[in-house]
């Protein structure tokens, strides 16, 4: 099924890992009747992520549906903001005390978002594919940061993290990385 282009995507917080701080990129998509927050993790302060939603007009209860990319704090320990909304993660959605399994790889939230299973910085990474009007944005943790790393200290297959950062690479025309700015990727990106 080929993705749609009419959602809006806002980062509400650049990840950065300046030891011993650490926070992830936390991302809001809105397409169709969805509102999505992805990777709601570690933050110096739970208001970096709720100011700039009341800055666009969006409150926690508005959220629909709650996206993390792997199962690292970082990227997980501000669900509880949201409402008990579905969340999904690489084998299940979960909303409330039901869980359901299903793989990840595909699924499309709306026609504009979907997620790819991406096994690369760990086995169970999830990428989440955005269609805006102007890019297909890759909101990942395939790459902490523009400049990767290269070698990923989590990553336990090198080569299942080289395929699918190419896998992305051939997808999206901009990276929401992990841990820092969003990039366009290019051959001098990590593979």
């Amino acid at each position: 099924m080929e993705l749609s282009r009419t959602a809006r995507l806002d980062v509400l917080v650049e990840g950065y890992v300046r030891p011993p701080h650490v926070a992830g990129t936390v991302s809001l998509v809105r397409d169709a009747d969805r509102v999505v927050v992805v990777d709601p993790g570690m933050v110096a302060d739970r208001d970096l992520i709720l100011r700039p939603m009341r800055e666009l007009g969006v409150r926690p209860e508005d959220v629909t549906d709650v996206v993390v990319s792997h199962h690292h704090l970082d990227h997980t320990v501000n669900i509880a903001l949201f409402p008990a909304v579905p969340v999904h993660d690489f084998q299940s959605v979960i909303e409330g005390d039901v869980f359901t399994r299903r793989a990840a790889d595909g699924v499309h939230l709306t026609p504009s978002l979907r997620l790819l299973a991406t096994p690369g910085h760990t086995p169970q990474d999830i990428t989440t594919l955005v269609g805006t009007p102007d890019d297909v944005v890759a909101l990942t943790h395939l790459w902490w940061t523009e400049g990767g790393p290269a070698d990923d200290p989590y990553a336990v297959d090198r080569d299942q993290l080289r395929q699918q950062r190419e896998r992305v690479v051939e997808l999206a025309t901009l990276i929401v990385c992990a841990h820092g700015a969003p990039f366009r990727p290019g051959p001098a990106t990590p593979r």
